[in-house]
């Protein structure tokens, strides 16, 4: 079958530019790609991969991140095990 239809669609500068060296490296191109991306949804009857929010016990999890709750902080990974192992 002929490819005739036409797919338009902005995206961020960067976001186009990160994800064409990805699929490069893949060896496809943006067209590949998103007809490949439209097969699975056909094939799948949606999109092919999990879509989701988080759960309240996430959210929760998240908001305590973000105001520094319950967050260790560590110079690098050594000191990060050793503040995890120092509880024992």
């Amino acid at each position: 079958m002929a490819k005739t239809a036409t797919v338009r669609t902005r995206v961020e500068p960067r976001l186009k530019e990160e994800a064409e060296e990805v699929l490069e490296e893949l060896g496809l191109n943006p067209t590949a790609a998103i007809t490949l991306y439209y097969e699975q949804i056909v094939k799948r009857h949606g999109i092919p991969f999990e879509v989701s929010l988080p759960n309240p016990t996430t959210l929760a999890a998240m908001r305590e991140a973000e105001i520094g709750r319950g967050v260790t902080r560590a110079r690098d990974v050594d000191d990060f095990f050793a503040q995890l192992n120092a509880d024992d």
